[in-house]
């Protein structure tokens, strides 16, 4: 069991949170909620020793192994996928490299009645119980066998860290993490940068194999599949709930129901308090009872109500201009780089209006066909984007697009037409600029905050075909639940690329799934497909064993 006792963490003047506790056992599948800003990722960086709280303290078993993956990290490029990988298990093969030292050094030393003789005998015992006492494991099948599960492919295993993006970095140190066996583990948004099936692939992992866990993501479907325990941190403070998130948001929903209830009983009574005191204060009949009514007053404890959830709001874009009836038609369409062939024989017709999601996992394909739609490679065959088709495109690194020097206020007014301009803060509110956020400048904005905006302002152009290459990767769950309802409100064509089954679920209602080397398009919605793919697998398994 691994405890936190008393966590307070201030700074700036601001009290993040007050005096947290609570305690993390074994089977614990931990969700970490809250609104951006409310100090989940300074929480978990806390428990996993890389900050240091203002007061209170993690108290955790002696030999206690706590992993962390954040979201950002950086690699050394010294080693190859395999071989970095492979550091998962450093601390066990240098345990065996020093019994065999000391052994060495215990077989040529004399001095057998010496302090020093005893000390590396009592290291030696020390070691080797420690070092047998785990279970043995044959290193090269579990590393490949988790670096298979997280999407690698074996001819990657032999390829520098440094020729892979920063999204597979964080995949290899995932690996590591989980080849440690550690006691908890700790996950910051872990699904940013997984496909689908990998996704998939981790949950029953964590599910079955790990000992205790706690994630912050904002992918639904993910934390509803495997997390018990959902801890909310809001407003200093946390609530803890022994059931998973869609539980929680209906127990917190009643939870602020009540608050409100005692909020508005408590505001009735300060208003009658406070009319008795004005009415009688200086009648010397009442001296006592004002005295007493004014004392109760300053005692009395104010009852707070929790942050408002505003994801009802209702956000209406500029109609999108009329485009063909087939924005984007491919017919026998293939892009090779060299003697690699990316998919092939690649024939659609996407037709105005359809919310198409492309689904399948990383490298193949996916963003190259974007390209090809976007005029910025050369393939073979013929795609064709439609008459009066207008695009609007959102990448990856968008958010690194925007004009650092303007505001956040002013980055929206300078494209906002029509009525849309007397809503622009209604608007930046929705996305979490409200009041003097407004005001900020880009410059100072987070990595998530400048894909709020850059996602705010892509959404107010006059545009008919969207193409959105993972939108939801630094949005929470309020927000992508605002964005959801603006794009299924949205009435162009839309192509998203996307892992986030909860966002193109009544989103997407067709699906194009690219792997091996092909564009397969499937007449269904996202869940159907899982379904299907989840049989073929099955199906897969049972022609391998055979």
């Amino acid at each position: 069991m691994i405890s936190v006792d008393g966590l307070t963490v201030a700074f700036g003047g601001r009290t993040l949170f007050s005096d947290v506790t609570f305690n993390i056992n074994d089977n614990d599948r931990i969700a970490l909620m809250g609104k951006n800003g409310a100090g989940k990722s300074t929480m978990l960086k806390i428990i996993a020793g890389v900050d240091k709280p203002t007061k209170g303290k993690i108290t955790a078993p002696n030999g206690a192994v706590i992993a962390y993956l954040p979201q950002h990290l950086l690699l050394d490029d010294d080693s190859t996928v395999f071989e970095e990988t492979s550091k998962a298990f450093a601390s066990i093969l240098n345990m065996k490299k020093e019994i065999d030292a000391l052994n060495k050094e215990l077989e040529t030393r004399t001095d057998y009645e010496s302090e020093e003789y005893y000390k590396i005998i009592e290291r030696v015992s020390e070691v080797s119980e420690q070092y047998y006492s785990i279970e043995e494991i044959n290193f090269d099948a579990e590393v490949e066998k988790t670096l298979l599960g997280l999407g690698f492919v074996r001819e990657n295993f032999t390829r520098p860290t440094s020729e892979f993006s920063g999204g597979w970095r964080m995949r290899i140190e995932l690996a590591k993490i989980l080849l440690q066996s550690p006691d908890l583990i700790l996950l910051d948004e872990p699904t940013n940068h997984l496909d689908i099936e990998s996704i998939q692939w981790l949950e029953d992992f964590l599910v079955n194999s790990a000992k205790a866990v706690m994630v912050i993501s904002h992918d639904r479907a993910f934390v509803d599949n495997i997390t018990n325990r959902t801890i909310e941190v809001t407003m200093g403070r946390i609530y803890d709930y022994k059931t998973n998130y869609s539980h929680y948001l209906q127990l917190r929903e009643e939870r602020r129901q009540h608050q409100q209830k005692a909020f508005d009983e408590q505001q009735r009574f300060i208003a009658d308090t406070t009319e008795f005191i004005d009415r009688f204060k200086g009648t010397y009949s009442k001296t006592l009872q004002v005295q007493s009514r004014v004392k109760m007053l300053e005692k009395l404890e104010p009852i707070e109500v929790d942050e408002v959830d505003t994801s009802s709001l209702n956000l209406k874009f500029p109609p999108a201009p009329r485009s063909g009836n087939y924005p984007v038609i491919a017919n026998e369409m293939g892009k090779t780089y060299g003697d690699h062939v990316v998919f092939k024989d690649a024939s659609f017709t996407i037709e105005r209006g359809e919310k198409i999601a492309f689904v399948g996992k990383n490298g193949e394909g996916k963003s190259t066909m974007i390209k090809a739609i976007m005029g910025e490679i050369d393939f073979d065959g013929k795609l064709e984007v439609g008459h009066n088709a207008m695009i609007g495109y959102f990448a990856q690194n968008q958010a690194s697009l925007l004009d650092e020097e303007l505001t956040v206020f002013q980055t929206i007014d300078n494209i906002a037409v029509g009525d849309i301009r007397t809503k622009i803060r209604d608007i930046l509110g929705a996305f979490m600029f409200g009041g003097d956020a407004s005001a900020k400048k880009v410059k100072v904005l987070s990595g998530g905050e400048k894909t709020r905006l850059a996602m705010i302002k892509l959404l107010l152009e006059p545009v008919n075909l969207l193409i959105l290459d993972e939108p939801t990767n630094h949005l929470d769950m309020k927000t992508k639940d605002i964005l959801k309802e603006a794009l299924l409100a949205f009435d162009g064509t839309i192509i998203l690329v996307s892992h986030d089954r909860d966002f193109l679920s009544g989103l997407a209602t067709k699906v194009f799934e690219f792997g091996n080397k092909r564009v397969k398009e499937h007449f269904e919605d996202i869940n159907g497909f899982l379904r299907n793919k989840k049989m073929e697998n099955l199906r897969e398994i049972e022609r391998k064993v055979k």
